[in-house]
């Protein structure tokens, strides 16, 4: 049976890198918005089993939207260089990995993923959404299941259409209207102002849409009736913002998203480039580079100390002034936690390198 995985690339990429630690490689590129996504795919692959995968991105700053409404998402702050610099390589992980990607200017990634939903709903696929944005609640269907991430991106909240009944009391299509009324914030939708999620929800418990709620505005009190009509079209944008459009002209198949693993050497070449030595381990990938019997031989010319309680003397300050690299090993993918093994010091021609339990001495 098929399984496809559609993923929200910009949204997830951002939270994982505001979820991790700030990481860099020895070359100072930035690295730990591509190592929450790849650990998350990498979850999502061993327990999900996908047979078709995809990661969708924006491919650009303007999308049709802006055509109705120039101030779409204009409140959001620009994007850290230190996260820009990550989806080239993360694009190029994704190759390494297998794993479709798709992107059309004048679209958002929730549109190439609201087609792909349509097409999956159509054929009675399974498929499974990850994503940041709750918007993306009025795709879920008999068929397809919204993963929101929370708490960074190790943990999700799974809605179905019972399951978005039971927490809102909506169904998926429900959702437009909610955004119609109370707006958000980071998409510079405005809604009707003053009306947050409680009173929305409210709002359409009893009357199931925007245009039903604006239909009977004359049946609201005091300043809820004045906001309702003095901001009637502001809700009527709002709702049509917030609308994922499925009909993306993609330029492709959907047996262009099939999944069919990982290249072993690729990805091993590609975490080692990220310096991802726990996931090399994790996955038990080849380790790659140099031959065994060439780094014998590099080893052979390398002259190496190992210092211990009784030999660390020997760095006088003299010699740690000449110190060219610092190595620190550690055990554990995050570094704030991870158990420390031993330093290295490279000086004078000469690796001095000890174990942790000297440095504790």
């Amino acid at each position: 049976m098929e399984k496809w995985i559609l993923i929200d690339g910009n949204s997830i990429a951002s939270r994982a890198f505001y979820a991790m630690p700030p990481l860099t490689n020895s070359s100072g590129l930035h690295t730990n918005a591509v190592y929450g996504f790849t650990t998350m795919l990498l979850r999502l692959i061993e327990e999900e089993r996908p047979t078709h995968m995809l990661v969708a991105f924006d491919a650009g700053k303007v999308t049709f939207r802006h055509e109705g409404y120039t101030e779409y998402k204009g409140g959001r702050a620009k994007t850290p260089p230190e996260l820009s610099e990550q989806f080239p390589v993360l694009k190029d992980l994704l190759k390494a990995f297998g794993i479709a990607q798709f992107e059309l200017p004048g679209y958002e990634a929730d549109d190439i993923i609201g087609t792909l939903t349509r097409l999956a709903d159509e054929a009675g696929k399974e498929t499974l959404v990850v994503t940041g944005d709750k918007d993306m609640l009025q795709l879920a269907s008999e068929h397809v299941t919204i993963a929101i991430t929370r708490k960074g991106i190790s943990e999700v909240d799974r809605f179905s259409p019972e399951g978005l009944a039971e927490k809102y009391g909506l169904k998926p299509e429900q959702i437009i209207d909610l955004k119609g009324l109370m707006g958000d914030a980071s998409d510079n939708i405005p809604g009707i102002l003053g009306v947050g999620e409680k009173t929305a929800l409210k709002l359409l418990h009893e009357y199931g849409s925007v245009e039903e709620v604006l239909a009977h505005a004359d049946e609201l009190k005091g300043k809820m009736k004045e906001k309702v009509e003095q901001h009637k079209d502001d809700a009527i944008m709002s709702k049509k913002l917030a609308t994922i459009f499925r009909e993306v002209p993609l330029d492709r198949g959907t047996e262009e998203i099939a999944y069919n693993g990982y290249d072993r050497v690729a990805l091993s070449e590609a975490f080692r480039k990220l310096e991802f030595r726990s996931l090399l381990e994790r996955l038990d990938l080849p380790a790659g580079g140099a031959t065994a019997e060439a780094a014998a031989e590099a080893a052979a010319e390398l002259n190496v100390v190992m210092l211990d309680a009784g030999t660390v003397s020997v760095l006088t300050a003299d010699k740690l002034s000449g110190v060219r690299a610092l190595y620190f090993e550690a055990a554990g993918e995050n570094p704030h936690i991870a158990t420390p093994l031993g330093l290295a010091l490279a000086c004078e021609g000469v690796l001095y390198a000890m174990p942790f339990e000297v440095l504790q001495a």
